[in-house]
């Protein structure tokens, strides 16, 4: 039920202060009893997308027998993996490459900044090499010529079965395909990722198995567009432990959802397979959440978005998906101030939100992001217009919000638990994402650990955020 301004660094994976390089130390802490070797340091800044990548890279450099260290001094070289989706998160990912050569000297650069090498280059023209997003072989070329490869003792040096993750070790992030085949007019991600690349359905339920097999007790699935997984392979079936099994949405969930764990759906178009899933949902196979980015709610402004879907046509669907599972959540992203966008459109956007009561809903200000087609396009609002239009947007949503989690009170919900801090745990219920929505606070519960799960009564609410006290399971 959360309400957030778009900002780059909520969706900055790693914190990074000045001088550090952050990762999950358990799996990144150098193994064996060798001499000192090759050292790489490792910065990641964007989406769950760009962690996937990360993560990808990193596992293949600790296979190579690599070190990945947490501080610039430390490093032989910084690896920066970039965001630049909107202006804001060029801009963080532009400072963090200078920051990583002034402390360092030594850096290479990849991620979706990557595919605009000359805007890097004409800021920061002493990086060693830039590469685009999901561009593995190629970033591990590029170290191989400026840090010596180490010579590598499987038996010393060894990569958990799961690989190497930044998440913390009870969720993770599945990322089932590259790229996207829409063209919406203020997204430039096709130009930078390509177009929609499904990876084979048995290598996402391998990759899966093996997370939790690694203690995982969450699996976000994520990609550009998660309802058109296998669309580019026509659906093709594939296998899985001896199992016949379809390159599709609805027969991923089902086999995921014979894992054990928690199965949470990210960036999800409202196609019309998506009905189908919501009974599986119904039945506790995954949990009852849809993250699906709706953006507007004018026909117009979304055929100037080029985005699909009719608002009258999605508020029946969300009636009947909520007849089916009532405990279905919804989290959604809009933009306001898009080009063109007049007060009466506005108020349309406002009126859907009342009808349709979201959950969970992030707003940002339209921005005109270098190479995207709405750039182009008429009437484009005055900054103080946006700012006006997203403080009356976030305050409509937050009066839903809050009702919303009044409702919660006296309820009892599972509780999967992040972390134990001075004041007690803080956890998440089916409800809440991690990072991007609310929290659950268990004030003076210090008899848990992260990853596990407690059924908690809720007793407080605000806007954002609930409060409980554990009860017997």
């Amino acid at each position: 039920m959360t309400v957030e301004q778009f900002d780059p660094k909520q969706t900055t994976t790693l914190d990074i202060p000045s001088k550090t390089i952050e990762a999950n130390q358990a799996e990144l802490a150098p193994q064996g009893g060798e001499a000192k070797r090759s050292r790489i340091g490792f910065i990641s800044l964007g989406c769950p997308k760009n962690l996937v990548d990360s993560e990808r890279i990193l596992t293949q450099l600790r296979t190579e027998g690599y070190d990945v260290v947490n501080s610039y001094d430390d490093a032989e070289l910084v690896i920066v993996n970039t965001c630049g989706f909107i202006d804001s998160a060029v801009k963080e990912s532009l400072d963090t490459i200078g920051e990583a050569l002034t402390e360092n000297g030594k850096v290479l650069v990849t991620g979706c900044l990557g595919a605009k090498e000359d805007e890097i280059t004409e800021i920061h023209p002493n990086v060693l090499g830039v590469t685009g997003p999901h561009a593995y072989e190629e970033v591990l070329n590029q170290v191989h010529e400026h840090v010596t490869k180490p010579k590598h003792d499987p038996f010393t040096s060894l990569v958990p079965d799961h690989g190497i993750k930044l998440t913390p070790k009870h969720f993770a992030y599945l990322k089932i395909s590259e790229g996207c085949d829409h063209r919406c007019t203020f997204c430039i991600i096709p130009s930078m990722r390509g177009d929609l690349d499904s990876r084979p359905v048995g290598d996402v339920l391998g990759e899966a198995k093996r997370l939790v097999n690694a203690g995982v007790k969450e699996l976000l699935v994520i990609s550009q567009d998660t309802s058109a997984y296998g669309v580019d392979v026509k659906h093709k079936t594939d296998f899985w432990d001896g199992m016949p099994v379809k390159t599709h949405m609805q027969a991923l969930c089902e086999q995921l959802s014979k894992m054990g764990v928690w199965v949470r759906l990210h960036y999800v178009y409202p196609y019309p397979h998506v009905d189908n899933v919501i009974p599986l949902m119904a039945e506790g196979k995954i949990l009852p959440y849809l993250d699906i980015p709706f953006q507007h709610a004018n026909k117009r402004i979304l055929k100037l978005m080029k985005r699909p879907g009719s608002p009258e046509r999605t508020l029946e669907r969300i009636k009947k998906w909520r007849e089916t599972c009532p405990e279905l959540v919804i989290r959604s992203t809009f933009i306001v101030g898009f080009p063109g966008e007049t007060e009466e459109e506005f108020e349309e956007l406002l009126a859907f939100l009342q009808e349709a009561q979201l959950d969970r809903v992030g707003c940002f200000k339209y921005s005109p992001v270098e190479g995207a087609k709405a750039n182009d396009l008429p009437d484009q609002i005055d900054e103080a217009v946006k700012e006006e239009r997203l403080q009356r947007f976030m305050a409509v949503q937050a009066k839903i919000s809050a009702d919303k989690l009044q409702q919660r009170i006296g309820q009892e919900y599972l509780i999967l638990i992040d972390e134990v801090n001075s004041e007690g745990a803080v956890g998440r219920s089916y409800m809440d994402a991690p990072e991007v929505d609310g929290k659950v606070y268990l004030t003076d519960e210090f008899d848990v650990q992260p990853g596990d799960q407690v059924w908690v009564q809720i007793i407080h609410a605000d806007e954002h955020d609930v409060w409980g006290v554990r009860v017997e399971d």
